[in-house]
């Protein structure tokens, strides 16, 4: 991946990840890296609400708020430092209150 820049921790919470895709929750994502089938990278979204059926994934938030509502009926508020794991085929709701970005591996 020549074109992405070498980033450091201090880097990830300001790195450029371009326009946002035209969804329900105006989303970019950037992948950073990817080794053996697993993607590191950068999601950033909100706010506002939208579905989803879950990818084996473990996240930490970086900034911003929401809370994602599983359909168990238990919900994880998201908060920087927050640390999820999503398991593959889960459903899911994000309400995103407050521009969220995470730092992803799936």
């Amino acid at each position: 991946m020549p074109d992405l820049p070498r980033v450091v921790c201090a880097d990830v919470p300001h790195l450029d990840l371009g326009a946002p895709a035209t969804d329900a929750l105006a989303c970019a994502d950037r992948e950073l890296a990817t080794h053996a089938g697993v993607s590191v990278g950068l999601w950033e979204a909100g706010p506002g609400v939208d579905t989803d059926i879950e990818v084996d994934e473990l996240f930490v938030v970086l900034s911003g708020a929401g809370t994602v509502t599983f359909d168990d009926g238990s919900s994880v508020q998201l908060r920087p430092g927050a640390l999820v794991r999503l398991h593959a085929g889960e459903r899911t709701r994000w309400e995103i209150t407050e521009r969220l970005r995470k730092l992803y591996v799936a």
